[in-house]
């Protein structure tokens, strides 16, 4: 073997490609990290405005950025269910994780299947000039295999649904991963998720819906189904969204 093609020379080709390409690739990350952000803020209010059934699939960024005009973003304190100055470098998500700004949840307590939530939630106010028009509430859940993010959209009388928008989740394809399903998303607004008394009575069942408070599950997917129904229950529930919705219903937001 010649010095050239010794070991050590081939050790160090390969330390200093690999050196270059580690750099290549993170300065690539930087670069293209403000247009991710972008583009995951244009998804966040794409999927709000479809929850809310003011936009159809897709749409511009020019049409979502002048239809989310009329979307007010609050911040609720989900204990008192009153809107609150957002935290400084408020994500609901990160917050969920810091034991200075979460919830733990155990037992019957997380019928979600979340584990722990953020004190505070977002919440997205649609209005049609002064009138409050739709409400828009984030929700997840854990299903069989993931935990499911989704929109929910309700009228000002808090129990009627205006649309569903399933838009994260790791279900299994062609069963559980029907959430995220134009078809069977289309089938949840009108329906009535709260009674009367403000207390969730949403259904996923087998077979067909018949009555306003039930929606077809997912066929060859109990488990999902399950999470789904779990996951509305909670959110609407006095540990989740309750004591907003109450306010709501009382006229005080």
């Amino acid at each position: 073997m010649s010095k050239k093609e010794s070991p050590i020379k081939t050790i160090v080709v390969a330390v200093v490609l690999s050196l270059v390409c580690s750099v290549v690739v993170s300065f690539a990350a930087i670069q293209l990290k403000p247009q991710q952000e972008l583009n995951k803020e244009l998804d966040r209010k794409r999927n709000i405005l479809i929850a809310a059934r003011l936009l159809e699939q897709g749409g511009t960024q020019s049409e979502i950025d002048e239809l989310f005009k009329q979307v007010e973003t609050k911040v609720v304190d989900l204990s008192t269910g009153e809107f609150i100055e957002p935290p400084k470098g408020f994500n609901q998500r990160k917050f969920a994780k810091d034991p200075k700004t979460n919830k733990v949840l155990q037992g019957q307590a997380d019928i979600a299947g979340i584990k722990r939530r953020s004190q505070f939630a977002n919440v997205y106010l649609v209005h049609n000039g002064d009138e409050l028009d739709t409400i828009v509430l984030p929700v997840h859940g854990y299903g069989l295999w993931s935990t499911m993010y989704g929109f929910l959209a309700l009228e000002p009388d808090t129990k009627t649904v205006v649309g569903f928008k399933y838009y994260e989740q790791g279900e299994t394809a062609g069963l559980g991963g029907e959430i995220e399903n134009p078809t069977w998303l289309s089938q949840w607004p009108n329906k009535q998720v709260l009674n009367e008394q403000g207390e969730p009575v949403i259904k996923l069942v087998k077979g067909s819906a018949q009555t306003e408070n039930q929606v077809d599950g997912l066929s060859g997917a109990t488990l999902t189904s399950n999470g789904v129904e779990n996951t509305l229950h909670y959110w609407l529930g006095e540990d989740g969204f309750g004591p907003f919705l109450e306010r709501v219903r009382a006229g005080e937001i």
